[in-house]
């Protein structure tokens, strides 16, 4: 509808539901991805093909976005175009349209949701009980719906946004500098959309700490374990959005080898349950009183 309205607005618009479709279809990626098994040479799964797919698709947005900024600033500069202000019309408001239904079924689907799964209990589960695990999905799904919901209400501003214009220009001819103007603005959203998303695949590609998650805090409380000396090593990095793991090196008390075992234990549920690690590897070392750490291979030789 913008390419035959000759809109840019139009465009822009479009392209920020470009950027929602990205999202979604990156979230159906992750599901299919969770379910594969890992192999003899990608032992860890395929979970990075996830972040792979959304700087591809962050790029693409951005080459667009480029492109559409340009033609705003050569129109804003030179005034030389004409857009058909019924078409524009129509297609605004189809997609004002759009985004109000869209708004309406995820209110609908929260709020079913929400009472669907309100069954009354006469005691307070476990943590590892099935019933927590239950309401627990029940409300991450119920949040997920009401995010998207938030979400579906800043495009319908958008759209609403866009359909004056149209109005504007339908009936103003004269004002049609507003069609480049709201392509400056919306693309500042969609930069404010994506920029979140290129910071957190940068963290997850150069294997940074996740940012809901304190090495230091995770150190403190592996030493409060009893029995552990020591941290040797401590390593923290995402496979995927939400798939964090971790690996840790503990040097235990002098005289409590045997309870290699139980420490092993603890700290293991402190990582998974704790600080929710998708995958943890503890390690374990009897207590030395002097440790060369010249090199690598000199600690390699010593074990």
């Amino acid at each position: 509808g913008g390419y035959v309205a000759n809109s840019l607005a139009i465009m822009t618009d479009a392209l920020h539901m470009l950027t929602d479709l990205s999202g979604i279809i990156l979230t159906l990626l992750a599901l299919w991805l969770s379910a594969k098994s890992p192999t003899k040479r990608f032992t860890f799964g395929f979970h990075r093909l996830e972040v792979l797919s959304a700087i591809i698709s962050v790029l693409l947005v951005y080459i667009l976005m480029a492109f559409l900024l340009y033609e705003a600033v050569q129109r804003t500069i030179h005034m030389d175009y004409e857009i058909n202000g019924d078409i524009m019309l129509i297609t605004a408001a189809v997609g004002v349209a759009v985004n109000l239904i869209m708004g309406f079924l995820l209110n609908q689907s929260g709020h079913l949701h929400s009472h669907s799964h309100s069954h009354p209990h006469s005691h307070v589960p476990q943590s590892n009980s099935p019933n927590t695990a239950h309401s627990s999905s029940h409300g991450h799904s119920s949040l997920a719906v009401r995010a998207a919901f938030v979400h579906a209400l800043g495009d319908l501003v958008q759209s609403i946004g866009v359909l004056v214009a149209a109005y504007i220009i339908r009936f103003k001819p004269e004002y049609k500098i507003a069609d480049p103007i709201c392509t400056y603005v919306f693309s500042i959203l969609v930069v404010l959309t994506t920029v979140r998303i290129l910071c957190d695949t940068g963290v997850i590609i150069l294997e940074g700490v996740p940012r809901h998650l304190n090495v230091d805090r995770i150190k403190e409380d592996l030493m409060k374990i009893e029995d552990v000396y020591s941290i040797e090593d401590l390593n923290v990095w995402s496979l995927t959005a939400g798939k964090t793991t971790a690996i840790v090196h503990l040097q235990l008390v002098p005289g409590s080898s045997s309870k290699w075992e139980e420490v092993q234990f603890k700290a293991r549920q402190l990582l998974l349950n704790t600080f929710g690690m998708y995958k943890c590897s503890v390690q374990l070392q009897s207590y030395k009183q002097e440790i060369s750490k010249t090199c690598a291979s000199c600690q390699s030789s010593s074990a």
